[in-house]
């Protein structure tokens, strides 16, 4: 995982370059989870860090954007601007085994209903480092 200034979101498919939008990523095949796009909330991290003692790099979330200011649990059903881009929040993204796997780090727990969030997206377009992620009026 790498920080990006921007990227190219295509609507359902994901954003350019990312393991899922090439079909590589590491999931269950079940064809019921949205791997277009998922988020964090910059919080969850800061919170693992100063109450679990956890520290996350960047990248280790394995989530594809970092947000601050937004409560993205609360944005499940919804659609939302990231930027320009459109997208629907469709779950919580759980933290799982293959995390603990790859961090080394007992994240399950602390991230348990906190572990970001997994969305459609419904346009395609660039979102920008920065950009606002707002609900749809």
């Amino acid at each position: 995982m790498q920080s990006l200034p921007s990227v190219e979101a295509v609507a359902g498919v994901g954003l350019t370059g990312d393991r899922y939008s090439r079909r590589e990523g590491f999931w269950k095949e079940d064809g019921e989870e949205s791997r277009d796009v998922t988020l964090i909330e910059a919080e969850e991290i800061e919170r693992l860090a100063a109450e679990a003692g956890i520290e996350l790099g960047p990248g280790d979330s394995r989530r594809n954007l970092t947000t601050r200011g937004i409560r993205l649990n609360e944005l499940v059903g919804k659609e939302f601007w990231i930027g320009s881009v459109l997208a629907r929040a469709t779950e919580v993204c759980e933290p799982c085994t293959h995390l603990v796997a790859l961090t080394g780090k007992p994240v399950i727990k602390p991230l348990t209903h906190r572990g970001g969030l997994r969305a459609d997206l419904l346009s395609s377009g660039r979102i920008n480092l920065g950009d606002a992620v707002r609900v749809k009026a």
